[in-house]
């Protein structure tokens, strides 16, 4: 094309828009200086474009400006690019650069800006010109599709601020609009489609014969675009006509509707369909979410609204949502894409509501949308007010049914064509010669499968006619070829089994095979007898996955050989139709036999047969053989035009709700004559119910009887109308006979159980719900009806198994179920019925209210993702598993099998014995045999521990295969292979290994893993555990089972924070981990920091780090971060080390870890599997930028922020500071990221010294060191307590004061305890001493807001408790309250405005942590095995301190406790004050001492003395102790003995010589003052400190 003749379009009276090929540069300079002139032309673009076309444009500029001899100069300025340039402060830079003194001659009124890029480009420059010297001229050069056909087109021009988008801007019309689509040829593929959606928007409201020519012309446009984008014609060349008829059509309507409406007042409205809605689905998913797939998605649900209100019809609305389709755009927030890109974000209905409340359209509170009425034309010639409950019904994924009394009481329902019908159509039509005009072609979600499947089969082309009413369809003949990529086809049984067949027609393409798959549910049903048929008969297909369903690879250029075929036809007609559909198209003639039995829904097998007539193949049914078919070779001729009649199982619907309400229903074109076995219900299933049925040959009239009188059947064979089974057994529900309950009895539908879901269990439970009791047959259901009056609310509302037919059955029930019925999973009905809801509304006028369940639905999942069910433990014999499963048990409440225990209590003989009389095979069949029985019969709450041997079995190994791919937990406990053996030279309950041990494991070790999903490394054998490898094995456990929050725990701090270790060898660092993680929420394990002595110079290996996870688990209770970094990333794992890393960070899964670092620069297939196999663990999805090339300020960190997104459930971005200011721009871009995203927590910090301020204000999971770590993990890291200490100086953290409260307290040594450890800590908080006995005086002080909170001691542990909000039940339990919290995220009730304070008690906290760490045993009741195993405890006295005493040993599992007092009126008030279950008994004399003695109680392990220490013993109490602590005696079992003096004074007191002279340990009062004070602290401050930093100053150490 010459440069002096583009096409141009006139916009408000001016031929101002340009639109062609290479325009930029020359053609632009040109028409520039000769129809915009001016001496200074300023070129605004972003960074992105500035390298790319803008040299270019200077050369150009300069020459012509020389040949013209002009002074015109060009000025240049670049700003970051996207949308978060669109801001106050980027105009406001460039406002201050055009009035700069660098500029001379200075910017003024008669300059030219040249706005080049995108939408957002041309929006805020435009806004500069408006206001610039009070409005200056400019031009715009649209680069984008979108702002091609939209953004440039109208004047618009706007900036963005924290209240929305485009909120504040001007109407300033550019004096040129430059559209040169050769910028096209650059722009990414989804940017091209992201304007796409701007112009099927255009060609919908205005002109349906451009639509039709989008429809035409999707494929082409779609295959050169996705081209790699390049600079230069190549790319669109085979499209450019079409490219630019598109963007003309689409800018001439645009500037039509300008021209007419410059200001919005009423016509510019159309401009906007779609984007009401789609703005607001932008409004919460930008930026990962575009414009052009928010407004497609838009478009979509406003047709869908325009169907709901009857102004549509239901054709335009699948028309439009194809187009769209078509195009690559989404029409479903749900879409897979949509959903990966916003990271599942959850729009919920009232946000939606909130954010179209806003739009400018709208008429005050009244919400106003653009309607369209058909393709290429509008409701109204303006924007449409529709109200909320109508919106709502759209945007929401339930529906309310209401029982209406004001509903229709005659009318007419015409159901969508038939799905049956619909899809045996296609693919006649597919295989046949010529033309063939489909009318009343069902649009729903199964047929568009259809549709594109054979599409992309090359078997036919589609196109549309008449608004969307009739289906052009010209067949290929039967030439089809594969297709190389999948062919995804939902849960559409229907189009599975008939494209199976057809796929074996396809030659190769550019692939040689064909795959069919579907969603999960699809993949569980059969097509096993259909695809072996074909198999039998030469055809090449394979099962991908399950054999018997889908996915199938199917090999092209097979066919069917034809001649003889047998078909068992008993599961499904399906697969009798698609072999007789296909077979014209075998080697040879074709005999299809049906064996098995009589054939299921033979009148679809008639349907079939029928329908091949009249598409020109005659099937023979042979008078000879019964269920015999001969189909001769041939081709189908399509016939000029084919009617498809309304779907008779969709029929059912609207007849059943007249039979169920007593109202009429006429259904026009279903008939006696009609194709479908459906068609029969009404005079089946409604007469014999009460009902009357009127049936002509095409059509069918219902009136159902009194509301409340249908009457039940005693049985109905339903063989021949399957489908219609739900809908009778609704109506069962409420049919009667005049009795209470009366049955109904269904036969005939064995096959549905095999549907989209298993039907026949899913209207049981379903109708359960309503009251409805149901009971399953062979091939049918039970149904006892009750009173429509007694259905009651079903809970959660109907769960529809994503079976349309579920959905629209119960909405039949809802019109007279007495309270609603809620419908969920309501857009299933999509699949035969898209408009059932719209037809519901009117002619029925049923009323309905939208319900917007997935917020509940999440916190469902988060209920799901907590398992009950029993946890499997395998692993070698001597590896900790019934230690590990009876602390497991312990910790969840659960009860604890040790299998091969069981087997013995069973049999009654040793395993040793079982072998020597059965043999080892004898045993292992017992063994299988106890395995699959407790597998049934303790399939809920239950360790089950399995013999170490129990691998050895292939059906074994199956068994838990099956049972943890099923969800179930099998856990591998491991243990060092050396301490096993170790372990086994002393056990001699089980047989001896009869080969090596060593030898063993290695055999074994592929089998416990593939066994297996998770693995633990358990204490050493002769270890009772410590509390931390307790806690250790608690988080692991939560973690599993899903019953841990971690996550949500440390989100719901102020600050968080975790330590990276730095340390070469866990093992070795133990001494130091206690101290470095203090102050930290999780420890961070830098994997590849890890030296395996075994691979020096290498990466670790999995076993070593194995080990490494478990020392670290059992040295810190903390959560743990796995991160393996690499190289690139500042860290020293090699980056093309892909095989080691996934298997790390696998091992990390597998071991329950609770947050796994993955960088996002990984290969994507390492990203997808991790992400989709990572369970409960949390993935911190990262960047790093060690070298400093992105920048917060210009967007480059946008996309790695956006794929960070679709995987992780942290984001942790870290940057490079090369000055302080580059701190600011973070903290700009993370309140950005949160606010557009506020569930998913960012961690954004820079490295280096200038970037150690952006660590000190992150507030989520800051990593830092410790200076007891070996170095730093990142340049600029700090401790955490440098941190603390910080913000503690700029007022973040804020000073508080706590107190100790009683008297008398002056020697008290906690003041000097919490100021050391506020100090050591980093935070700014003071301790001091208020001496008093009143409670009352303390009122004020506790509700000042600077009140920390405090100890309590004598006397006000009581007393004090009146004060409080809240007491623990711990508190409660024991009668005290030592300690006061502030809970800042509450408000007193009682004290309106004031901080809620909660009383607990850490006196008892303190004794167990002092008597854990002195060796004491913290019992697990559901490991006892032996008596000997057992411990109890002596308290002695009777005052408060002792009730913290018992307290603390009932929660460690000793039992009996024996109380020792002088009077025995006072320890019975104790005992009474405690529950039954603490096994509490008295001992106030030498009888009661003998007695306990003779009792065979076990031995009293712990004994803590709450008695005054400032005298000797009472005799009495030391006779009673010479009784019950002989001198010499041993603790059974051999384990330590421990008294623990709760006096302070004197150092030794007589009770602890007493001990001590009997072989005891003792433990001094003071260390619980440090220990109850450790967990003071952590209350107070949520820091836990270390022990003995508290017992240093306790004890006047700390110098």
């Amino acid at each position: 094309m010459s440069l002096t003749s583009p096409s141009k379009v006139s916009i408000l009276g001016k031929e101002n828009i340009v639109v062609d090929y290479n325009l930029w540069g020359s053609y632009i300079t040109h028409d520039l200086l000769a129809n915009v002139p001016s001496a200074t032309y300023i070129l605004i673009t972003d960074t992105n474009l500035h390298d790319k076309y803008v040299p270019s444009f200077e050369a150009h500029f300069s020459s012509i400006v020389a040949q013209r001899g002009s002074d015109a100069r060009l000025l240049i300025y670049q700003i970051p690019p996207g949308e978060t340039s669109k801001s106050r402060t980027t105009k406001a830079d460039i406002e201050d650069w055009l009035l700069s003194d660098e500029r001379d001659p200075p910017c003024d009124t008669k300059s030219v800006i040249i706005a080049l890029g995108g939408g957002v480009i041309g929006d805020m420059i435009g806004f500069v010109a408006a206001t610039f010297k009070r409005g200056i001229r400019f031009v715009q050069v649209p680069t984008s599709l979108l702002a091609m056909v939209d953004s440039s087109i109208g004047g618009k021009t706007a900036i963005d601020t924290p209240a929305g988008k485009n909120l504040i801007g001007a109407f300033w019309q550019p004096s040129r609009i430059y559209i040169d689509l050769d910028f096209l040829n650059s722009l990414p593929a989804r940017e091209f489609i992201n304007g796409m959606a701007e112009v099927i928007k255009t060609a919908a409201i205005w002109n349906e014969e451009e639509f039709e020519k989008l429809e035409a012309n999707a494929a082409r446009v779609m295959t050169a675009i996705r081209n790699p984008p390049e600079v230069g014609e190549q790319r669109l060349l085979s499209v450019r006509s079409i490219i630019k008829n598109l963007v003309l059509g689409s800018a001439k309507v645009k500037a039509h509707v300008v021209s007419a409406d410059e200001r919005e007042g009423g016509l510019r409205n159309l401009l906007n369909f779609g984007h009401s809605i789609g703005h607001a689905y932008e409004g919460i998913l930008t930026p990962q979410v575009l414009h052009g797939e928010c407004v497609s998605i838009g478009m979509v649900l406003e047709a869908a609204l325009a169907r709901h209100l009857g102004v549509l019809d239901g054709g335009a609305v699948a028309r439009l949502a194809k187009c769209l389709s078509s195009y690559g755009l989404p029409t479903s927030s749900k879409d897979p894409v949509v959903q990966r890109r916003s990271a599942k974000k959850h729009c919920t209905v009232n946000h939606l509501l909130s954010l179209m409340g806003v739009d400018k359209k709208n008429d005050g509170k009244k919400k106003r949308i653009v309607l369209l009425a058909g393709i290429g034309r509008t409701f109204e010639r303006q924007a449409t007010v529709v109200s909320d409950r109508d919106i709502r019904v759209i945007l929401s994924s339930a529906v309310l049914v209401e029982p209406s009394s004001s509903m229709s009481l005659d009318m007419s329902c015409t159901p969508p064509g038939s799905k049956s019908i619909s899809n045996r159509a296609l693919v006649l039509a597919a295989l046949g010669e010529g033309e063939c005009r489909i009318k009343n072609l069902l649009h729903s979600d199964d047929t568009e499968v259809m549709l594109n499947a054979l599409v992309k089969l090359k078997g036919a082309t589609f196109a549309w006619e008449e608004s969307g009413q009739t289906l052009v369809v010209k067949g290929n003949g039967g030439r089809l070829e594969a297709h190389g990529e999948e062919l995804y086809l939902g849960n559409a049984g229907t189009a599975s089994r008939f494209l199976a067949t057809v796929a074996t027609l396809a030659a190769s393409g550019t692939k040689d095979f064909s795959v069919l798959t579907g969603n999960d549910r699809m993949k569980k049903r059969p097509i096993g007898p259909l695809v072996e048929t074909l198999q039998a008969n030469g055809a090449a297909v394979d099962f991908l996955e399950s054999k018997g369903s889908l996915p199938l690879k199917v090999k092209a250029g097979q066919g069917m050989k034809g001649g003889d075929i047998n078909l068992a036809a008993t599961i499904s007609s399906q697969y009798v139709s698609s072999l007789l559909m296909c077979a014209p198209y075998a080697d040879r003639d074709v005999t299809l036999r049906l064996v098995g039995g009589k054939p299921i829904s033979q009148l679809y097998i008639d349907m079939t047969t029928a329908m091949m007539a009249s598409f020109g193949i005659q099937v023979q049914k042979s008078s000879t053989e019964e269920h015999t078919y001969h189909i001769p070779r041939g081709r189908y001729v399509n016939p000029a035009e084919y009617v498809i009649e309304s779907d008779a199982s969709s029929a059912t619907y609207p007849l059943a709700i007249a039979a169920i309400t007593g109202t009429t229903c006429t259904v026009p074109n279903i008939g006696s004559a009609s194709l479908q076995g459906d068609a029969r219900f009404a005079v089946d299933v409604l007469r014999p119910m009460g009902c009357k049925v009127e049936q002509t040959k095409t059509s069918t009239t219902v009136t159902g009887p009194r509301k409340g009188s249908l009457r039940s059947l005693d049985q109905v064979d339903m063989e021949p109308m399957t489908d219609a089974f739900l809908t009778a057994s609704v109506l069962a529900a409420v049919a009667q006979n005049g009795q209470a309950t009366a049955t109904t009895r269904i036969v005939g539908i064995a096959n549905q159980r095999v549907k989209e879901c298993n039907r026949i269990k899913a209207m049981k439970d379903e109708l359960a719900k309503f009251g409805v009791t149901c009971r399953e047959l062979d091939d049918g259901i039970e149904i006892d009806g009750i009173p429509y009056t007694a259905l009651c609310k079903p809970p959660g509302g109907v769960h529809c198994y994503d079976d349309h037919r579920v959905a629209m059955s119960f909405s039949v029930l809802g019109t007279v179920a007495p309270h609603g019925t809620l419908i969920r999973e309501m857009e299933c009905v999509g699949k035969t019925w898209p408009g059932w809801w719209d037809t519901l509304r009117q002619p029925f006028g049923i009323q309905l209210e939208g319900v917007d369940l997935e917020e509940v639905d999440q916190a469902s999942a988060k209920q799901d993702q907590q398992s009950d069910n029993s946890i499997v433990i395998i692993g070698m014999r001597g590896a900790g598993k019934t230690t590990t499963g009876g602390l497991a048990a312990s910790l969840l409440g659960w009860q604890f099998l040790d299998l091969d225990t069981h087997l013995e209590e069973i049999t009654g003989q040793s395993i040793p014995a079982m072998i020597e009389t059965s043999g080892w095979d004898g045993f292992r069949k017992q063994e299988l045999a106890m395995l699959k029985k407790a597998l049934h019969e303790k399939s809920t709450k239950h360790i089950l521990a399995c013999g170490g041997g129990v691998v050895e079995m292939p059906e074994a190994r199956q068994i838990l295969i099956s049972f943890h791919q099923a969800g179930g937990l099998v856990i591998l406990v491991q243990r060092d292979i050396e301490d096993i053996m170790s372990f086994l030279q002393i056990d001699k309950t089980r047989p001896a290994y009869v080969e090596n041990m060593r030898d063993v494991w290695l055999r074994r070790k592929p089998w416990y893993m593939e066994c297996s999903n998770y693995q633990y490394y358990s204490a050493k054998s002769n270890s009772e555990g410590t509390a931390e490898s307790l806690k250790g094995l608690e988080r692991f456990l939560n973690n599993v089972t899903g019953h841990g929050h971690t996550l949500d725990v440390i989100k719901a701090k102020e600050q968080s924070y975790f330590v990276s270790l730095t340390v070469p060898d866990v093992a070795a660092a133990a001494p130091i981990l206690e101290e470095v993680v203090v102050g930290s929420e999780a420890v961070e394990l830098r994997v590849d920091l890890l030296e395996d002595p075994q691979r020096k110079g290498k990466g670790p290996s999995v076993d070593f780090v194995a080990s490494q996870l478990a020392v670290l688990r059992c040295s810190t209770s903390l959560p743990i971060i796995f991160t393996v970094r690499t190289q690139s990333q500042g860290g020293k794992m090699p980056d093309n080390a892909h095989e080691d890393i996934q298997s790390l960070l696998q091992l990390a899964i597998r071991m329950g870890i609770e947050f796994l670092d993955l960088e996002i620069h990984l290969p994507e297939d390492i990203l997808r599997s991790i992400s989709e196999s990572k369970r409960n663990s949390k993935i911190v999805a990262s960047h790093h930028d060690p070298k400093g090339a992105l920048s917060w300020s210009n967007g480059s960190w946008v996309p790695h922020y956006n794929k960070a997104l679709l995987y992780g459930d942290i984001i942790k971005l870290v940057g490079l500071a090369k000055s302080q200011s580059s701190n600011f721009t973070l903290i700009q871009f993370r309140s950005w990221a949160v606010s557009a995203h506020p569930t998913i927590p960012v961690i954004a910090i820079n490295m280096g010294i200038e970037g150690q301020l952006s660590r000190i204000l992150n507030p989520f999971l800051t990593p830092v060191s410790h200076p007891a770590l070996p170095f730093k993990a990142a340049p600029g890291q700090l401790s955490a307590s440098e941190i603390r200490t910080a913000l503690s100086l700029h007022g973040v953290i804020k000073p508080s004061n706590f107190y100790l409260f009683g008297k008398p307290i002056m020697q008290s040594k906690s003041p000097a305890m919490h100021n050391f450890l506020f100090r050591k800590t980093g935070l700014p908080h003071q301790y001091h001493l208020h001496e008093t006995d009143d409670p009352t005086t303390l009122e004020t002080l506790i509700r000042h807001p600077d009140f920390g909170g405090a100890s309590v001691t004598i006397p006000l542990k009581l007393p004090i408790m009146s004060l409080l909000d809240e007491v623990s039940p711990a508190a409660q339990t024991i009668g005290a309250v030592n300690t006061i919290v502030v809970d800042r995220s509450h408000t007193s009730s009682t004290y309106a405005g004031n901080p809620y304070l909660v009383g607990y008690n850490t006196d008892y906290t303190g004794m167990r942590l002092i008597l854990s760490n002195a060796g004491a045993t913290i019992i697990s009741p559901s490991s006892i095995n032996k008596a000997t195993e057992k411990r109890s405890a002596l308290v002695i006295g009777s005052g408060g301190t002792a009730r913290a005493a018992i307290y603390t040993l009932h929660e460690m599992g000793y039992s009996p406790i024996f109380l020792l007092g002088r009077s025995r009126e006072n320890i019975q008030l104790v005992k009474a004050s405690f529950p039954e279950d603490y096994n509490i008994s008295l001992i106030t004399s030498t009888q009661d001492a003998v007695d306990a003695k003779e009792e065979k109680a076990p031995p009293i392990a712990v004994a803590i003395g709450t008695i005054p220490a400032d005298k000797p013993v009472d005799t009495n109490v030391s006779t009673l102790l010479d009784i019950l602590l002989p001198e010499g005696a041993k603790s059974g079992g051999g384990g330590k003995r421990i008294l623990l003096e709760m006096a302070y004074k004197p150092a030794v007191t007589p009770l602890m010589s007493r001990a001590e002279k009997s072989g005891w340990s003792t433990v001094q009062g003071l260390e619980v003052l440090a220990g109850q004070g450790v967990g003071q602290f952590e209350l107070w401050t949520g820091i836990r400190p270390l022990l003995r930093d508290a017992r240093a100053v306790v004890f006047g150490e700390e110098g």
